[in-house]
């Protein structure tokens, strides 16, 4: 039996302190509305979200379809799956909130159940997203759509480390994705499986106030991980960072491609 590869092994093993983080971090935030916008989620639409996280983002959902709508939240980690089912039931929708676990190689759906189907930074870790992009298009019914809200680490930017040592940084922690470039491929793997109307935004809030370090030092632990870079170098690039903000040079950038295409 193959051992299962880095990029899904650190969302299947979460430790507590990371689970804790992410339930935090995952909270809905408003600022998120514009990303979802291009979606066009009305009320009665069946509603999937994959790579659901902690399920937050599909509570939100159900203001959106309303009394006669529903949402499939489905995520890789069990322990997710029971937070999401867990905040879901502490709010009372748990008649309108189904979890699943799923890791999107067979969505747990009938073939043209859903309106929509939205993922956010979940298809950067897929074993191959040509495959699971194939399951959006057969549980989407015929004018449904996909939204998809992804990164592309290559095109992040991180300020004030110099360039060569930055792309270094993103170089040795890419081994935690499977496509660590998704972004600028989606376009292409919608239209050869089929899609139509894709429209593609590209957005990015410029961060000059830390909200992206964590992130960061999560890539720095994977860049760790991989052996490749010197965890001195690692150290220096975080302390740099750490400095920059304290004295109002640093900023970040992580552009968020956010695509939306037609059954």
């Amino acid at each position: 039996m193959s051992e299962v590869p880095y990029y899904k092994e650190i969302w299947v093993e979460i430790d507590g302190e990371r689970l804790a983080r992410y339930q935090r971090l995952f909270e809905w935030n408003p600022a998120s509305s514009v990303l979802y916008e291009p979606a066009d989620i009305q009320q009665g639409h069946v509603v999937a979200d994959f790579g659901c996280g902690p399920g937050h983002t599909a509570i939100e959902m159900c203001n959106w379809v309303g009394p006669h709508g529903a949402i499939h939240a489905m995520d890789i980690n069990a322990a997710f799956v029971t937070q999401a089912r867990e905040n879901v039931k502490r709010v009372g929708l748990g008649d309108r909130v189904t979890v699943h676990q799923s890791d999107g190689c067979q969505l747990p759906l009938k073939d043209g159940s859903l309106d929509r189907l939205t993922t956010r930074n979940t298809l950067i870790y897929v074993d191959e997203p040509s495959s699971t992009i194939e399951e959006f298009r057969r549980v989407l019914r015929h004018g449904g759509k996909v939204h998809a809200i992804e990164g592309d680490w290559p095109m992040m930017v991180a300020e004030p480390v110099p360039t060569d040592r930055w792309q270094a940084l993103v170089s040795a922690a890419s081994h935690a994705c499977r496509t660590p470039d998704i972004g600028r491929k989606l376009t292409g793997y919608l239209s050869r499986l089929g899609f139509r109307d894709i429209s593609l935004q590209v957005i990015t809030r410029p961060d000059m106030e830390g909200r992206l370090l964590p992130m960061i030092k999560d890539m720095a632990g994977y860049a760790r991980d991989s052996g490749v870079m010197g965890g001195e170098e690692i150290d220096a690039i975080l302390a740099a960072l750490e400095r920059a903000l304290e004295s109002g040079t640093y900023l970040a950038l992580a552009p968020q491609f956010v695509v939306t295409a037609s059954r």
